[in-house]
């Protein structure tokens, strides 16, 4: 899409204003090779917001030292996406820092400002953190969409413009999401736009072509957005319309399943949408050890994930409890069966904490990779 497709005749382009939203955390590395390639769109009008949710390897100076010109980082760290991040974006680049950690919690900006680095000096969660630059775009008013994407992806230089075109029309299309391609596996698809979801086990389930579908053609996008139970958190386009009217991702989960929860909430009066061309590549989980391979998978995914599906089945699917309790008795001897003791022991403990205790523990990611 050009962007003379914005224009109103005899006024200057209408075009939607855009806050696109990264949280990092203990990844400036992952964080930046994003920025080099987000700070490259061709849409006109957005703002790049930059969360750090707590790291503990000063990510927030090595972030604004990358915008002052005085860190050049080793980018590309994949030869084949080299042309979405190389040659480096001119420095210094003009910033915006916020330190909530002393709650100096300035709302205003203005219009120049194209960066802004957000402090919070504690870890809260990808709900909590995103959540705190949803508030500072409501405050600043002026914005038609939030970008939320993850840090640990690279985007085409159109991603985001072909998400607002195919969204700007329909006001109650409240979240978008993209084609997700694996950045180590550009030639496989990770997800169309989001996921399937079953509420008796509590399991979603990635979409992506079927056989036959070698083109992403108006049909299989029909068919993916009448599958889509929810919008894969790795790129949302969300209005601020569904912020005003459902209101900011629910932080009770810390991670997994705020991307169902929101869709639920929404789905009485918004619709999800796939923006096929909208190209995002991901590294898959980096920050907290969620990786393609569950054999792989940090203790502490582990636990998030199994805690926010009771969390959410609880709260909206209660009659599913019974089977997805069952279907946690097969995660528990899969567990043993990999000589995972740790994380089979643990199964039970949320089991009684999310149903019967009412009170479950949030725990301080340390160690993004255990």
């Amino acid at each position: 899409m050009r962007h003379s497709e914005y224009i109103v005749a005899g006024s200057f382009p209408a075009i939607p204003k855009v806050a696109v939203i990264i949280l990092n955390y203990n990844g400036w590395q992952d964080t930046i090779e994003c920025l080099e390639s987000v700070l490259r769109s061709d849409y006109p009008n957005f703002t790049t917001i930059v969360c750090d949710n707590g790291s503990t390897d000063e990510s927030m100076d090595k972030l604004k030292g990358w915008a002052e010109g005085r860190i050049d980082p080793l980018l590309p760290t994949n030869a084949d996406l080299k042309h979405l991040t190389f040659p480096n974006i001119p420095k210094p680049i003009h910033y915006k820092y916020l330190d909530y950690r002393a709650n100096r919690k300035d709302q205003s900006t203005d219009a120049l400002t194209r960066l802004i680095f957000i402090d919070l000096g504690r870890n809260l969660g990808f709900a909590g953190g995103n959540n705190i630059c949803m508030k500072y775009v409501l405050t600043n008013r002026g914005f038609d969409y939030v970008w939320l994407l993850n840090n640990d992806t690279v985007v085409k230089t159109d991603s985001l413009t072909k998400l607002v075109s195919r969204v700007k029309n329909e006001p109650y299309c409240g979240i978008c999401g993209s084609t997700v391609y694996y950045y180590d596996l550009q030639q496989t698809i990770q997800t169309l736009g989001g996921n399937t979801y079953n509420k008796w086990f509590a399991v979603s389930r990635n979409i992506r072509p079927k056989k036959g579908e070698s083109e992403i053609t108006d049909a299989v996008v029909n068919r993916v957005e009448k599958q889509m139970d929810m919008v894969l958190g790795v790129s949302m386009l969300v209005s601020t319309k569904l912020l005003q009217e459902v209101g900011l991702m629910n932080e009770e989960y810390f991670l997994f399943a705020e991307e169902i929860d929101w869709a639920t909430r929404a789905k009485r009066k918004f619709h999800l949408g796939y923006a096929p061309e909208s190209i995002i590549y991901h590294k898959k989980g980096r920050s907290i050890g969620s990786t393609i391979d569950p054999k792989q998978r940090s203790l502490i995914a582990d636990y998030y994930n199994i805690r926010s599906r009771l969390l959410f089945t609880k709260r909206f699917y209660p009659l599913a409890t019974p089977t997805v309790c069952l279907g946690l008795l097969g995660v528990i001897i899969n567990r043993l069966r990999r000589r995972q003791i740790e994380q089979a022991k643990m199964v039970p403990r949320i089991i009684y904490e999310v149903l019967f205790s009412h009170r479950t523990q949030i725990i301080n990611i340390t160690d993004s990779t255990g």
